[in-house]
Order: structure tokens, then sequence, then C-alpha cells
């Protein structure tokens, strides 16, 4: 007796979408039956693609009696989330990659998916194709992680290591990375941390096993980072990344967030560049360990989506009840600290007036407002007679270390606060 072909519907055939149809081709027992676009007359990079599958309705995959699992790969929140809500309530279990989503509405997403007792599962919206979730949800079920370091948005990265290799501005680098295509046109979601903060809130999720609100994830982008940052960070034996970061304190607070970082030449982060993503993981018993690789692209994203899929195939009519190690467990919301209490080590680029008792000045206030220096340098004059200063703190109360800086703004003999960047601890 001939083996029933699993049915797969996409809704998207862009970049992932492309790659996951041509990663799914050799495979006897799947077909693709229903593609949804926006275009069906778009050229193409698939060989003899059959246009008849495609349909410029999405909803037609959604609801469609004969397809078993149903990929999103179009992204944003709408129409996205009622396409996915529609295929689960027409019995269809669901792939995608869309970390927006997950971050704004998983709660709900899931929940409806239980009810209706589907599967939804999201290897390709966190790190592309660094095998991720499956991994957390089983092979490392047994560990208590209580620490996430992560490097998620290969554009930010791409940006900042080509300021660091070239000493180039944000700016003209931004440039570039659009000519090339590794920046949209309008890059807020990835230069301003959202990209970053959608991934680390879903992450922080699972590795908790505690919700987490993506309102309470702070998040700060690289737009204010200068060349001159990059050469400070590089003498004082750090490189600057912009970090997805979360803990779980002894009293199961969780501090999650997105800002760009110091981090010191030893750390494994700190060599992780251009579009590479990475994700440090700390916990019992495992102790410390980091997996990395491409986060984004064809083939890479389509390797996590293909993943799901096949794990979803190899169950289907064996079990009535899907992967319940990969379902969401999650009874209660984490209590998430305010970045204003937070302790961190600080690097400031102050510029002064070139003036004696500038540095006795800085370390006064710093001093009035309980943060002690770990080094200040003064880094030259310019031609106007300003003097460029390099502070790194000791740790410091977040909120302690705003008051300093207002109170340097308001000194007569400090021009300006460049930069403040937290520093690894």
């Amino acid at each position: 007796m001939e083996k029933k072909k699993i049915k797969i519907g996409l809704i998207g055939l862009g970049t992932v979408g492309t790659g996951v149809y041509k990663t799914l081709m050799p495979y006897e027992d799947i077909e693709i039956t229903k593609i949804g676009v926006k275009n069906i007359n778009k050229p193409r990079n698939i060989e003899n693609l059959d246009k008849s599958i495609l349909t410029e309705d999405s909803y037609e995959v959604a609801t469609d009696s004969e397809i078993d699992i149903v990929c999103e790969l179009i992204g944003g929140v709408q129409p996205a989330f009622d396409l996915i809500k529609t295929a689960i309530k027409n019995g269809k279990h669901i792939v995608t990659a869309n970390k927006e989503l997950l971050a704004k509405h998983g709660e709900e997403l899931f929940n409806y998916a239980e009810k209706y007792n589907k599967v939804v599962l999201y290897e390709a919206a966190i790190a592309g194709g660094i095998p991720l979730i499956m991994p957390i949800k089983t092979i490392m079920a047994g560990n208590k992680i209580n620490k996430i370091e992560a490097i998620l948005n290969g554009t930010t990265n791409y940006i900042l290591t080509k300021m660091d290799v070239q000493g180039a501005s944000y700016e003209d680098v931004l440039k570039e990375a659009q000519g090339l295509g590794y920046a949209e046109t309008d890059p807020t979601g990835d230069v301003e941390g959202f990209d970053a903060a959608y991934k680390v809130t879903t992450l922080a999720t699972i590795a908790f096993r505690k919700r987490i609100k993506l309102d309470n994830v702070y998040r700060e982008g690289i737009t204010k980072i200068r060349a001159q940052d990059m050469h400070a960070a590089n003498d004082l034996g750090y490189k600057i990344k912009l970090i997805a970061s979360a803990t779980m304190n002894d009293d199961g607070k969780a501090d999650v967030r997105v800002h760009p970082m110091l981090i010191s030449k030893k750390s494994t982060l700190a060599h992780i560049d251009y579009v590479t993503n990475a994700v440090s993981l700390s916990g019992h018993p495992i102790g410390d360990i980091t997996l990395s690789g491409p986060g984004a692209g064809e083939f890479p994203t389509a390797s996590s989506v293909v993943g799901d899929i096949l794990a979803i195939v190899a169950e289907l009519g064996k079990t009535d009840y899907l992967l319940p190690m990969m379902r969401c467990r999650h009874e209660e919301t984490a209590k998430c600290i305010n970045i204003k209490d937070t302790m961190n080590k600080y690097y400031l680029s102050i510029n002064a007036k070139n003036n004696k008792g500038v540095i006795g000045t800085i370390g006064r206030i710093c001093a009035d407002n309980d943060i002690s220096l770990q080094s200040i340098v003064q880094r030259g004059v310019d031609e106007d007679n300003t003097a460029n200063i390099t502070v790194i703190t000791e740790l410091a109360l977040e909120k302690n270390m705003r008051r300093a800086v207002d109170a340097f703004e308001k000194d007569k003999f400090i021009n300006k606060v460049n930069s403040l960047i937290r520093v690894q601890v």
C-alpha cells in the first residue's frame, strides 16, 4: 500500500519560503500543495515552479481540508496571527518563523493551539539556523538555566563588526550594509533593538519556564555607538556588541534586556563577527555552553523550519497528542526587574573643558552618587581645547548612574557625555 503523503501549505514565498520549498522538494513523502503569496506573477528563484499551487488568498491555505501542516513565513502580527488561528481551527499543525508574533501574542497563540490540540513549532524564530528551542526543551530539559547572553541580530552585528574593523562611522557602515542587502531600507527594527528584543523575550520564556512580557524587556539600539567608542573599547580589552541578555535571580525575578555592551575579548561572544549569531547559556548541571551559526538567510532558516516540519511529520498518525515536550507549559508570568534597579558596570566617554580639576570633578560626582571608578583616562585634547575622558566604573546602581550623567551635563566644566555603554560583568 502506498504511504500517504503529508501535505504542506506555505504562507509566504520570500527568502525563507523559497528555501523551505527547495529543501522539501526531494522528500517523496511530503508534498507542498498550496502556497499563499502577495503576487502570483512575481519572478521567483525556483526552477519549474507549478504556479497552479500559488494563491493570492492565504486563507485558502489556512482552510484547505487536505493540508496537514501550515508554515507561516510572512512575519509581522497581522494578518499572520489571524491566518495561524484560522489554520489551527481548521485542523492544521503550525510551523512559524515569526518572532514578533510570538513575543507579542505567544500566550494567546499557544493557548488557542492547545484548545484545538495542535502543535506550534518555531525553531526558526529566534536564531535562524542555530538549533536552540528543541535542545532546550528536550536534551536540556533537566537543566535550570539562569543566564542567557546572545547576539541575535545579524544586521547590527555586521554593522558593529565593520565599524570595528574599518574604524568607520555608524552612518557610513549602515549605508554600506543597506547597499549589500544586509540592512533594510528602513533599518529601525534591527538597529533600535526591536528584532533582538522579540527574540530574547521568547528565548527567556522557554529557558526560565516562566512567561516574559515584552513590555518588561529593556531595549536600546546601536545608533549612538561611535567609531571613537570602538577604538577606546579595543584599547581597554573589549569589543562592543549588541547583546540580548536575560538572568533569573535567586528570588525568581527576571532581568531581560537588549542593549550595546562592552564584551571582554576573552569572551566567546566578542569573536562572533559579521552576520553570525550566537547564544551562550548558563545553568545547572550543564554549566556554560555557546551555540553559534547563521542567524538568518534562505537555507539556514529553512533548515530550522524543515526540522520542525519533519518533527511533526514523524508523529502524525501515531498519537493523538503530538510532541508533548515541545508544547507550552508556562503557568506563571515572571516578575521582572526594572532596568533602573539593576547593578551594572559602565563605560562613559565624556567631553570636557581642558581645565585643571576636571577629572577630580568627575570623580566627585560619581562619589556623590555612590559610584566607584575602576579607571579614568584622558584620551587627548582636541583643537578646541576640550579633553576626551574615558571612564570605567565598578558595579553601580543604574538609577545612580543616570543621576550622575544628569549632574555631568549640568556641570560648567563638562560639555557632554558622548556615550554611556554597559560593560559585561
